[in-house]
């Protein structure tokens, strides 16, 4: 059994480089194995009226940022990938040859500008897509988008941060990946464990994480990378 452990950065970067390179180098530290961003233009997707616009504005993945933080992955030796959220990102994202893409739970309701465009760009590109439907949306049209794709769907709740008493464990391990927003160790732990026991080949876990001094939206739902760390000796534990 193998269980991969995703990163999950989101806005927890900043848009600043060095922050971005002192959390992969923590998660590459705690045995991550792959960092993921988020690309999207702040205006396709909020308000200026946002409370955080400020943050989100600063925390898009520019190309030129992208760039950068993928030759820092490549260096470290650790994977980086994105969810993007406009056609011209994932143009960028095949220039320098990204091994998959995700799909964020938004996309799937199709309600955001290039939704279904996207997808089909994504399902073109012949690529392992894993995809969060946390907010709803149709899965038989996605699988129907990704019938050529290997796909992974997650188990995915889309509340910032998640409770872990909302988990619903008997629909969880249904699926093959688990895109958690609990701040702690623990429901990951579990997930893998009921996995083991259900013979279970491949699991994908994706958590997002910061480091201890993060800021931005997406900090209160993230947990450090020192809680990253002792999550995957657990998971590690369990595979054997």
């Amino acid at each position: 059994m193998k269980t991969e452990v995703i990163a999950e950065i989101g806005s927890n970067w900043e848009g600043s480089i060095s922050k971005a390179q002192k959390i992969i180098e923590e998660c590459k530290y705690a045995g991550a194995d792959a960092v993921k961003f988020q690309m999207w233009r702040a205006t396709d997707l909020y308000k200026k009226s946002h409370p955080n616009w400020k943050e989100i504005k600063k925390s898009e993945l520019t190309f030129e940022k992208a760039k950068k933080i993928n030759s820092l992955c490549k260096k470290l030796k650790i994977e980086f990938f994105c969810s993007a959220f406009y056609p011209e990102a994932i143009d960028f994202l095949e220039s320098i040859k990204t091994k998959r893409y995700k799909i964020a739970s938004r996309t799937c309701l199709f309600t955001d500008p290039y939704s279904l465009e996207i997808l089909e760009k994504k399902a073109a590109s012949k690529k392992p897509i894993i995809i969060s439907m946390g907010m709803g949306g149709s899965k038989k049209k996605i699988n129907s988008i990704f019938s050529k794709n290997k796909k992974t769907f997650c188990y995915c709740i889309s509340e910032y941060p998640l409770k872990y008493k909302k988990i619903d464990w008997k629909n969880a391990i249904k699926f093959d990946g688990f895109s958690d927003h609990t701040t702690d160790i623990i429901a990951p732990i579990v997930f893998t464990t009921l996995k083991k026991f259900n013979h279970s080949k491949q699991i994908y876990i994706e958590k997002h994480v910061k480091s201890k001094n993060s800021k931005g939206p997406d900090a209160s739902a993230s947990m450090d990378t020192q809680k990253l760390k002792e999550m995957i000796s657990h998971i590690r534990m369990i595979e054997k």
